[in-house]
């Protein structure tokens, strides 16, 4: 048995493609087999189901192969057959494997015609196959037929390529024998994806169906479109042999029967038929694994290394064992508490590049979300005048006063203090939300164990909640504290020791001065408005002043838009009938739109430079009596309360935004995290028995199971294949065919020669030395649809053997080589 292992070689591999086909995933490997491909009815069918000797393949009019069947043939004493899809149950009636496939496709595809590319894996054991895998692929079609999709010629290529395009898949083209071979579909795609031949084997159907007087020798003597691996010509049955349940080993004998009686095809009997290309199918295929072996053992080592780390804590599992149990559930407490700190901490394993999140969203939350939703607070420019307006006149009652009351400041300040509590409480549901998330995501280890993943979740969710509360108290408290003293001796407050209030600047901008053109024209200037007065100056540089006006006895008036102006302006005058300017009893200011003009109104308003005359009604019909004072006095105290509170506002803010993300961190996070460490393992424990707790979820039982059942394939498949190399011989693929001589040597013998596929170089030995390796080398790759077709009918006991081995027949009978030896070969 010079040849251990190679029997093994097909069931190995099927063994691999059920192991990772029942995964769920293919392991990233191309395991080798075998792809039939052709057009409809070619008769791809029967050439499968002569292989098994039974009727099983649904049969119809139109595409009835409508997903992949991956065939697994299995020698076997017994004959039945296997669905993966319905693991256990053996169908001995074959007629009951049609029904499964056509439901099985229906299943998936419906009953429209449509097709799917996902397979359906079927093994046949039967004492009438080699062992052999086979992909039936749907036939090539140009025309939608019914309710398929329009694109269905593209959907079944596109499909086909999924499977031809691979370098360890080999390539059963089916042509019928009577249309064109120049036309055949299955050639075409086959010479696309695979233009040297490496991979191709030629099968003609339908040859007894060929016009009296035509025959198929130049094809299948490898003449016409010669291909490396050659041809093998089949008769299956005709649809009214299946239809009238013709007996498949009666067919078989009828084929025998009709390669041998015809004149074209007798000489090549032996190299023809169904028995012969299971045959050929057989050796070409172990062959090719063999040739493949290389490749797929790196691959099967670096599954089986990636594999290793997580069936390490499987190889002596025991489900039932208390103690792993609770190591387990040390384990996991311990692995969720890193994760949690990593998150916070960020340092994870694992850097997530899409999004933030864990420690770093917090980090913004306090740093860009919190300071914002203080800004946000905007005061209402309008209300907030009024409101200090009316706090002076309040505290001044009936006398008028001379000072700014420090009261009304007092008063206002706390108003707006006790505003900073909203975005400070919404700051810490952000915290609680973020860190309820974190936690979600840390429990994601603890899926095996269901319970103990929702327990975990529950407790420490619940503990932050609690922790939520007092940090919201804590924050509260800062606020409480804050307005229980206003420190007006704080280094950073403005105060009335500092008389820079006078100076605080209300507005900057450019305005330009209009000028009639005799004294210059209109010019553009960096205007800026303090309390006391208006200066401009060349630019925003504030380098260079042009002019300081100061604002007592200062008033606004509208001015008409000029004839040639784009512009809106307004006009500034001295009510003591002085000039403003130079020679100017007033100057006018221009802007680029009315909001502008407005704005600035409004800025001189705070200034304490009111328009000319009684202002009419506001748009929400408040007179300027209830909003604005015409008192300038009263008006510029205001502004110096509204300055003062300001930049006592500055202050608190500053102090909130230091102290929220530490009350945070102390009372939420960093007691999450002792939480954690030193208590949720005591909490776990007395939640429920631990038995329960730690009881495996039955997707983590199926997935142990088959990361267990992947391993031990792979490592076995492993030992098979280092059996296999080291005692297995293995034939090349034949050499190209050489085509040269058709032009020269017209005579037909020729024609099959350059197909021989011997190991030597095509220049060939003596006859004599033909025997050497013959009888002991049945599994050479090379088949005989390239061996020389010139014993007519070689009586030897390896005649099939040596032909579909590509071993030269010529010892058999030394007497009659040379009158059949083709003319031009050297001796």
């Amino acid at each position: 048995m010079g040849n251990r292992g190679m029997e093994e070689l097909i069931p190995l591999i099927n063994k691999l493609q059920d192991a990772f086909s029942s995964i769920g995933q293919s392991c990233n490997l191309d395991l080798p087999q075998i792809a039939v491909v052709g057009g409809q009815s070619a008769g791809k069918s029967s050439v499968l189901e002569n292989f098994v000797g039974r009727d099983f393949l649904p049969r119809g009019s139109g595409i009835v192969t409508r997903r992949p069947l991956i065939l697994q043939l299995i020698n076997s004493k017994a004959e039945y057959a296997e669905f993966l899809h319905c693991k256990g149950r053996k169908f001995v009636d074959f007629d009951e494997v049609r029904q499964e496939i056509e439901a099985e496709t229906d299943r998936l595809t419906g009953t429209n015609k449509g097709i799917s590319p996902i397979p359906i894996n079927l093994r046949v054991y039967s004492p009438n196959v080699l062992n052999l895998t086979l992909i039936d692929l749907p036939g090539m079609t140009k025309v939608a037929v019914g309710d398929q999709p329009l694109d269905i010629e593209y959907q079944i290529r596109d499909m086909l390529m999924q499977f031809i395009t691979k370098e360890s898949c080999l390539i059963l083209a089916v042509t019928p024998a009577n249309t064109d071979l120049a036309n055949s579909d299955a050639l075409k795609i086959a010479k696309e994806v695979d233009p040297q031949g490496l991979r191709t084997i030629g099968v003609i159907t339908k040859l007894d169906l060929m016009d009296e007087g035509t025959d198929a020798q130049d094809i299948l003597e490898n003449k016409l479109l010669p291909l490396r691996r050659g041809y093998i010509g089949v008769v299956n049955r005709s649809q009214k042999d299946i239809e009238g349940k013709k007996d498949i080993r009666a067919a078989l004998a009828a084929e025998r029967k009709f390669f041998l009686s015809h004149p074209a095809y007798r000489h090549i009997a032996e190299r023809m038929g169904t028995p012969h290309l299971q045959k050929s199918l057989n050796q070409q295929l172990t062959n090719h694994i063999r040739d493949t072996l290389p490749g797929l053992r790196s691959k099967l080592q670096s599954q089986l290394l990636s594999l290793e780390k997580e069936v390490e804590e499987y190889k002596n599992f025991r489900p039932d064992d208390p103690t792993r149990k609770t190591k387990a559930l040390l384990q996991m407490v311990q692995q969720f508490g890193v994760d949690f700190e990593k998150c916070i901490e960020g340092s994870g394993d694992q850097v997530d590049t899409s999004n933030l999140s864990g420690g770093a969203k917090i980090n913004r939350i306090f740093h860009e979300r919190f300071p914002f939703e203080l800004v946000k607070m905007e005061f209402d420019e309008k209300e907030l005048r009024k409101e200090i307006s009316y706090a002076i006149k309040n505290i001044h009652g009936v006398r008028t006063g001379l000072f700014t009351p420090d009261m009304a400041f007092e008063a206002i300040v706390k108003k707006q203090i006790i505003k900073l509590k909203d975005p400070c409480l919404k700051c810490v549901d952000l915290v609680v939300t973020e860190l309820v998330t974190l936690i979600r995501k840390c429990t994601e280890k603890l899926g095996s164990y269901p319970r103990l993943r929702e327990e975990t979740e529950r407790i420490v969710t619940t503990y932050v909640r609690e922790r939520d509360s007092k940090t919201k108290d804590q924050v509260l408290l800062l606020i409480d504290i804050e307005l229980s003293y206003i420190n007006t001796n704080h280094e950073d407050f403005i105060g009335f020791a500092n008389p820079l209030h006078l100076h605080l600047v209300i507005r900057r901008g450019w305005l330009t001065i209009n000028i009639s053109i005799m004294k210059g024209g209109s010019k553009d200037y960096w205007f800026v408005l303090t309390a006391e007065s208006l200066s401009w100056y060349k630019d925003e540089e504030e380098k260079e002043k042009k002019y300081m006006l100061p604002l007592d006895n200062l008033k606004l008036r509208d001015v008409e838009k000029g004839f040639m102006s784009s512009k809106h302006g307004f006009a500034i005058f001295n009510t003591e009938q002085r000039n403003v300017y130079k020679d100017l009893r007033q100057i006018e200011l221009a802007c680029d739109t009315q909001e502008d003009v407005d704005s600035w109104k409004a800025s001189f308003l705070r200034a304490g430079v009111y328009p000319e005359k009684d202002q009419p009604e506001n748009e929400d019909g408040i007179t300027p009596s209830d909003t604005v004072s015409m008192d300038p006095q009263l008006e510029r105290q205001v502004e110096t309360i509204r300055n003062l509170v300001d930049s006592y506002i500055g202050i608190v803010n500053k102090s909130i935004r230091d102290l929220m993300p530490k009350t945070i961190m102390h009372l939420m996070i960093n007691s999450a995290k002792d939480f954690i460490h030193s208590e949720l393992l005591a909490y776990l424990y007395s939640a429920g028995d631990q038995g329960s707790l730690m009881e495996e979820s039955a997707e983590q039982a199926q997935r142990r199971d088959e990361m267990l059942r992947m391993y031990h394939a792979l490592k076995e498949a492993l030992v098979i294949i280092g059996d296999i190399s080291t005692t297995t011989v293995s034939t090349p693929v034949p050499p190209p065919v050489d085509d040269t001589w058709m032009a020269k040597e017209p005579s037909p013998p020729p024609a099959s020669r350059p197909a021989s596929a011997a190991v030597p170089a095509p220049s060939r030995p003596p006859a004599v030395r033909g025997p050497t390796p013959g009888p002991q080398q049945p599994l050479n790759p090379s088949p005989a649809f390239g061996a020389p077709p010139v014993p007519s009918r070689p009586q030897t006991a390896y005649a099939g053997d040596a032909g579909s081995g590509g071993v030269p027949l010529i010892p058999s009978r030394p007497a009659r080589v040379p009158p059949a030896l083709p003319p031009g070969i050297p001796r």
